[in-house]
């Protein structure tokens, strides 16, 4: 009988000194249980994401040593280690009883080669470090059941936890190491986010009971990566404190939410900064909010230090020194909007993060990162950004899920929900009277999904609109495009507007943007890979759009 212990741990990438005394730790406590064999993750001496150290010979010369140190330890037991992109077989020789063990490595969901399988093995053992993917596990079942009927043995999939990071994109590693008898059917599963040593004969893997599993909505599992995403960034950038501006809208409620739940109150900070443009009834419902969550709380007007800024820039004079010429500047609407969201983040919010002890959040979600609907140096501003990889329609169901499941009452007031979303900045968005911002969610959501999840480009997006069948391709609600657009001329317009902003200005404004917890495939930064070669527009966009403005 062959006893395995599955080591899921949390992977430091770039500490190979905690990672190696995290794994010694593991092995004395497999020898403990007197297991015959242990499986580690893929990369966890190194960790996947290492960036430039793997460059580094003195990083290497450690990692190696430190190799050698696990093998050590763990003489009279088998030790599975993944370092490289191999695959291949041995056999372990348990009390005159030989196994024969098959190994492979995943680096994308289900993208595991069992081509190398030459003869029957006794088991299969897929070393993976893998991201948390938005159904990612789902697909992986399904591809695993498969697999292990073909082949027919038993399959671990043995995963880390943590967070990696590519610079830009900080990537949750939920782990969910699993173990498929030979019909693919799941008999266990570590628990996300959670370390875990576990047990088991190989032997009686395919006696076992399958685990019934509880179908659970696709925002639970969001919320345990996002969860498990800032706890561990912050951890290891060895940030305990944050503070978060709110508004009364619905972003900034689910991050204080969420922080305050991965922190706790005591450590959360909540900061409303009214100008005159905001309402009574955002500034009651940021109040309300922050009681709900007990937080500490405080409220810093803005208006003061705006129109000072404005009569500053207004009133000194601009001096054309070659002539000896002077003028002063006017500053447009747009202009003195930019000025609030700037005094917010970059004096506000930036100052009382170094005296609270820790650092301010970036509320954008993927909607507004899309198409750069955000001031740079004003709420493109943060140290990290929770929600940068969720749909506006995603948000809103976070927020249910957090007061339904999570807090198990309502900390995120229904007004907050209920309310239209507003950057309120100016009388054009008094959401007293309804009026909030440009975007369109139930439709936009779903057409900036287009453009970077699927690739989508105008002329796409026109011909199905030209055919009548956009919603159906997008996956919006039908009868939008007609609410919303009563002439081709209107949908053109606004098309172009988004694609002209996603492709332009909001391109400099992601790079510049806080890194991001990404929980799809498509997150902005490593997994977007972008250049500021400004907007485009194919031959056949252009023809199908002059026919339409003719028609």
């Amino acid at each position: 009988m062959l006893k395995i212990a599955l080591a899921q741990m949390e992977v430091r990438a770039g500490h190979p000194d905690i990672n190696l005394e995290k794994m010694l730790k593991f092995i004395e406590d497999a020898k403990r249980e007197e297991a015959d064999l242990i499986i580690f993750p893929h990369q966890s001496i190194a960790g996947s994401l290492a960036g430039n150290l793997l460059l580094q010979p003195t990083f290497m010369k450690d990692c190696i040593a430190f190799r050698e140190d696990i093998l050590k330890s763990s003489e009279g037991m088998t030790t599975l280690l993944s370092n490289t992109k191999t695959s291949g077989a041995l056999d372990v020789k348990v009390r005159d009883k030989r196994y024969s063990i098959a190994y492979t490595f995943e680096d994308k969901p289900c993208s595991a080669d069992f081509g190398f399988i030459e003869t029957k093995a006794d088991l299969c053992v897929v070393f993976t470090a893998t991201p948390f993917v938005i159904g990612k596990n789902r697909t992986r079942d399904a591809y695993f059941k498969e697999r292990a009927k073909v082949w027919g043995c038993p399959i671990i999939h043995i995963n880390c936890i943590g967070v990696q990071n590519a610079g830009k994109t900080i990537y949750p590693f939920d782990g969910n190491s699993t173990v498929y008898n030979s019909k693919g059917e799941v008999v266990l599963r570590a628990k996300s986010f959670e370390e875990s040593l576990i047990f088991l004969d190989l032997d009686k893997i395919d006696v076992m009971s399958p685990i019934i599993e509880t179908k659970e909505p696709e925002i639970a599992e969001v919320y345990r990566a996002l969860h498990g995403g800032v706890k561990h960034f912050l951890s290891q950038i060895g940030m305990k404190k944050i503070v978060i501006g709110i508004s009364g809208g619905i972003d900034s409620a689910v991050d204080a939410a969420l922080y305050t739940k991965v922190l706790g109150a005591e450590n959360v900070l909540l900061v409303n900064m009214p100008s005159v443009f905001n309402s009574t009834t955002t500034r009651g419902l940021s109040e309300q909010l922050a009681k709900n969550l007990g937080c500490n709380y405080m409220v810093v007007p803005i208006q003061e230090s705006v129109d000072h800024t404005v009569n500053q820039l207004e009133s000194i004079p601009m001096t054309y020194l070659a002539d000896g010429s002077t003028h002063n500047i006017e500053l447009s609407s747009f202009v003195r909007e930019n000025i609030q969201a700037r005094d917010r983040s970059s004096r506000i919010l930036a100052a009382l993060a170094a005296a609270f002890g820790g650092g301010f959040t970036c509320n954008a979600n993927k909607a507004e990162t899309t198409i750069g609907y955000a001031t740079m140096y004003g709420d493109c501003a943060g140290v990290v950004s929770a929600l940068a990889d969720l749909w506006k329609h995603q948000v809103y169901a976070l927020a249910h899920y957090l007061n339904d499941e999570v807090y198990k009452h309502e900390v995120i007031p229904q007004g907050i929900i209920d309310i239209v979303p507003s950057a309120e900045l100016s009388t054009a968005q008094n959401v007293d009277e309804g009026k909030g911002d440009p975007l369109k969610y139930p439709y936009h959501d779903y057409l900036f999904k287009a453009f970077v999840e699927d690739n989508k480009t105008p002329e796409e997006i026109l011909q199905w609109y030209s055919e009548g069948i956009l919603e159906e391709q997008i996956g919006c609600g039908p009868g939008l495009v007609k609410k919303y657009f009563t002439y081709a001329e209107e949908f053109i317009n606004d098309l172009e507007r988004w694609w002209n902003m996603f492709t332009g200005i909001a391109v400099a404004k992601r790079i510049q943007a806080p890194p991001l917890i990404a929980v799809t495939e498509h997150a902005f930064g490593s997994d977007f890979p972008e250049a500021q070669s400004c907007t485009y527009y194919s031959r056949a966009y252009k023809s199908l759009k002059s026919k339409l403005m003719k028609e």
